[in-house]
This record gives structure tokens, sequence and C-alpha cells, in this order.
């Protein structure tokens, strides 16, 4: 009758409808799930970063350290090579 294909056209846009809701439920949970890697990746980053700044700051200090002892050792050079010559 005439209803038919008007009633099988709405049937056919409701399932599409659903169909596509589906989807878009589907991406927005991978949109959320990438969401949340990105934000630990951003964690994880922002700790290596800090963790990395530390050992420079460490790095830097150990090589002063180093530099002094080496300058002290010099001068002892010096100071026992003067007292040989004399």
């Amino acid at each position: 009758m005439a209803g038919e294909p008007i009633q099988r056209r709405n049937e056919e846009l409701e399932k599409a409808l659903k169909e596509s809701r589906a989807r878009e439920e589907l991406m927005r949970k991978e949109l959320e799930q990438a969401w949340r890697r990105m934000r630990v990746a951003e964690e994880a980053e922002e700790r290596l970063c800090s963790q990395l700044g530390e050992l420079e700051a460490e790095a830097v200090n150990q090589a002063r350290a180093y530099h002094a002892r080496i300058l002290s050792l010099m001068d002892q050079v010096l100071h026992l090579q003067q007292q040989a010559a004399t």
C-alpha cells in the first residue's frame, strides 16, 4: 500500500541513525582513551624532564668538585717540585 514505502524508508533511516550513534559512541570512547594515554605520556615527560634537570645539576656539581680536586693536586705537585728543587 501507499504507506509501506514510507514505513520502509523510515525503518531504514532509524537503522542508519542507530548505527551512526553506535559509531559515534565508539569514536568517543576511542578519543577518551587516546586523551588518557596522551595525558599519561605528558606526565611521564614532565617527570623525565625534572629528573634530567636534577641529573644535570648533579653532573655540574661533580664536574666542579673534580676540577677543584685537580687544581688542588696540581698545586700540591707544584709545591713538591719546588721543594725538591731547593
